[in-house]
């Protein structure tokens, strides 16, 4: 991507529509951040999360595949992969929670910082994936803020909404342009060896 013309989307949604984007993020989605700081930097800092709701609500962080106690150390790298959930049921969530009691337990598999992973003073890309309550709860704040979606997904999701798309797009500019309805309905113009930067709001 960093080699590549930047095309942005923005998406403007009709009232209460916006759990129609919600399958963009289910799958991981990608997003641009500052590189070096640890993940509670990150989320609150660059992406606007309270302080309390990292701290209260999101309470499973796997960083790399690998569950994560401490946010305030682990650093993020370019290409990190960082997967954020609410509290799962039964054992399986027990042992996973952050800094739980049961955390002990998963001996080996647990995140563990390395000494060279601390890159600062350039970006990346790092990629988010949202469990369960997350993907309402703060999937909006992401999509307003702007992600990377690669051109196959952007078809494919246009392709399932061919027939509501009118009930649910108010407004969709390219590049600053506007599209037309036939645009919306009908992408031809996406190449899908190509991400787009796309942002959501929704009408007031």
């Amino acid at each position: 991507m960093k080699n590549e013309a930047v095309t942005t989307l923005k998406l403007v949604l009709k009232q209460n529509k916006m759990s129609a984007l919600f399958p963009l993020l289910h799958e991981g989605f990608q997003v641009s951040a500052s590189l070096g700081c640890d993940i509670q930097r990150l989320l609150c800092d660059q992406f606007g999360l309270a302080p309390d709701y990292l701290s209260d609500r999101i309470s499973t962080i796997f960083l790399d595949g690998k569950p994560l106690d401490d946010v305030a150390t682990a650093v993020i790298r370019d290409g990190s992969t960082l997967a954020l959930s609410a509290a799962m049921p039964g054992l399986v969530g027990a042992t996973f929670r952050k800094a739980g009691c049961l955390a002990a337990f998963r001996g080996s598999i647990t995140y563990t910082q390395k000494d060279d992973d601390r890159e600062t003073g350039h970006d990346g890309f790092v990629t988010i994936k949202l469990f369960n309550l997350l993907i309402s709860e703060i999937g909006p704040l992401f999509l307003a803020r702007g992600i990377w979606v690669n051109g196959h997904v952007l078809e494919e999701f246009f392709e399932i909404h061919r027939s509501d798309a009118p009930m649910i797009f108010k407004k969709l500019e390219k590049d600053g342009s506007d599209l037309l309805p036939h645009e919306i309905v009908d992408p031809g113009w996406i190449k899908g060896d190509t991400h787009y930067f796309v942002q959501v709001t929704c009408e007031s």
